[in-house]
Parts: structure tokens; C-alpha cells; sequence
């Protein structure tokens, strides 16, 4: 099947353009960018553009920040195209609702990705816990934004999440591996002064599970989850790709593996095969809910 990459940043061409090309279901048709390109392929600077010109094009992966990413999924939608959303799937859950049901309308294939939920440990960390009783947990997710996110000043604008960008990615963990549904009690947000996003948040959900996110780490970079239960300990690292059990690794290793994207693109051609969406907002509504119930503290300006 053919496929339309929009928004050639490095996300696009560090996992998406691989997973394309190293998998049986797709062939990378075209580009959309202000400025990245393929080699080898052909490269449009306005979406519309691209529709008009590839009505061969059946699906659109898009890699657009959040706040400009309703504007080109809607465009495809209403071309009778079939829809990737990279994560977050929008700026606001309101924006998402609405391209569910665009998407159902046309008869086309909408799919709001979590790719960490296809680390290599999520899987087994979800059946170990499903018929346990979790007695407390707690996430640290820590990473140095200069480092991932090199002078993209979108990411502390009003709607680029700040440190919920990755943040988001241990909700998506949580709500797919968790045995009960979880929800938001307290939380603490810090704000540069000279930002609009927060640069580290500090959460406390129901269930005795509470999350720590910061922007800001030197050295080590930490993405980890532990919980405990009434049948032992797990711990999922590095994104959850290393699930340990009471200490010792089972699944998994220290790297990042890689293998989320293309788990992705392969889950996104069954759904356009079997004609259905795949649009679950929980770890959005998590994220969402701290804006709300977040007290927010003013913390020294930030620069790159």
C-alpha cells in the first residue's frame, strides 16, 4: 500500500521511514515538509498539494506537532484517506473526537498510535499483572530535552505539551498494562517563565501509583515504571522495553530496541484490512486532567 509521510522532522526519519521501508505492507510514496525530504521520493511543501496530486496515496502518516496536526488529518479524512496519528494524537481531546467521527463517515481507517505500548516488555508486564492486586507504584520518567528535542521550541508553546511529550508515553504504559482503570487525584506542574508548557510535572494517581516527569536531567536518562503487588514486584525500564520480575530481568535488555514503529505500521495495515479505527484517548485524558487539577509553580526561564 502507498503511503504519505507529513511533517519530515527527526522523529519521521529516525523510526518512521525505517519502519516503512523495512516492512512487507507499505512503499513510502511521498513527503510533506516545509523543508525535510526522502531521497528518492517525491516531496511535496503543503498537504493538499499531495492529495490533489496522489489520489493513488490511500493513507497519511502524520508527524506534525500537535496544534497544526488537526488541520492536515482532517484534510486527508475528507480526501477518503486513511489516517496514522503519531502521539500525542492532537492538541486537545475535543479535536480528536471529532476526526474519530470524520473517519467513520468517509469509511476510513483512523488510528491514534502509542508507541511505547509496543516496547518489547508491555505485553508481558500486562498478563502478569492482570490477576494481581497492586498495592503501590510509581513512575520516573526523566530525560534532558536539549538532547531529544534539540531548539524545537514548539514543544513549550501553548498546546507542545512540554514535558507531557514524553510523559504521555509512561500513561500509555500505564493504561495498557494497569488491571483497573486509574485516575488523576493531585498534581504538580512546573513552568518556566518564559514558557507556556511545563518543563516537569509531578503526579499522584488513584491506586497509590504516582509519576515524576522532568525535562531537565543530566547524565543518565530514566524511563521507568515499579510496582507492587501482592504477588511480587515488577519493574518495566528503558520505556518498557525490560521487564523485570522481583529483581531479575526476564525480558528485554538496556537498549532501545527499536521495534515499536514497525509493530505500528504493521498494526495500522490490519486495521485498514479489517476497515476500523483504533482510537483510545486514556493516556490523553491522564495528561489532560493535570492541566486541570495541576497547581502550577513559576520556575527559572529556559533556554536551548
Amino acid at each position: 500500500m502507498k503511503i504519505a509521510l507529513v511533517g519530515i522532522g527527526k522523529i519521521a526519519v529516525d523510526q518512521h521511514v525505517p519502519a516503512i521501508a523495512g516492512g512487507p505492507d507499505w512503499e513510502l510514496a511521498a513527503t510533506v515538509s516545509r523543508s525535510g525530504k526522502v531521497d528518492g521520493v517525491e516531496a511535496f511543501t503543503s498537504i493538499e498539494d499531495m492529495l490533489s496530486a496522489r489520489p493513488d496515496i490511500g493513507t497519511v502518516s502524520l508527524c506534525l506537532p500537535p496544534v497544526p496536526r488537526f488541520q492536515a488529518a482532517q484534510a486527508a479524512l475528507l480526501a477518503g484517506r486513511h489516517v496514522m496519528l503519531e502521539k500525542p494524537p492532537g492538541a486537545t481531546l475535543a479535536e480528536v473526537h471529532i476526526l474519530h467521527d470524520l473517519a467513520r463517515a468517509q469509511g476510513v481507517s483512523l488510528f491514534a498510535t502509542w508507541h511505547s505500548r509496543c516496547a518489547h516488555g508491555v505485553a508481558s508486564a500486562k498478563a502478569w499483572l492482570a490477576d494481581r492486586t497492586i498495592r503501590e507504584g510509581r513512575v520516573i520518567w526523566r530525560e534532558d530535552v536539549r538532547k531529544w528535542h534539540p531548539g524545537q521550541d514548539w514543544i513549550f508553546e501553548a498546546g507542545g505539551m512540554g514535558v507531557f511529550d514524553p510523559g504521555i508515553n509512561a500513561t500509555s504504559i500505564l493504561t495498557e498494562i494497569l488491571p483497573m482503570p486509574i485516575y488523576l487525584t493531585g498534581a504538580e506542574i512546573d513552568i518556566p517563565g518564559n514558557r507556556q508548557a511545563p518543563i516537569a510535572a509531578r503526579l499522584q494517581f488513584s491506586g497509590n501509583i504516582t509519576a515524576d516527569f522532568d525535562f531537565r536531567e543530566q547524565g543518565p536518562q530514566t524511563w521507568d515504571m515499579e510496582f507492587v503487588t501482592d504477588g511480587g514486584h515488577l519493574a518495566l525500564r528503558n520505556g518498557g522495553n525490560k521487564l523485570e520480575i522481583d529483581g531479575k530481568a526476564v525480558e528485554g535488555d538496556d537498549k532501545i530496541l527499536g521495534a515499536e514503529y514497525p509493530t505500528l505500521y504493521a498494526q495500522m495495515a490490519q486495521l485498514i484490512g479489517e476497515k476500523r479505527c483504533d482510537v483510545d484517548l486514556s493516556p490523553m485524558v491522564l495528561v489532560a486532567d493535570a492541566f486541570t487539577l495541576g497547581r502550577r509553580n513559576t520556575v527559572e526561564d529556559f533556554e536551548f
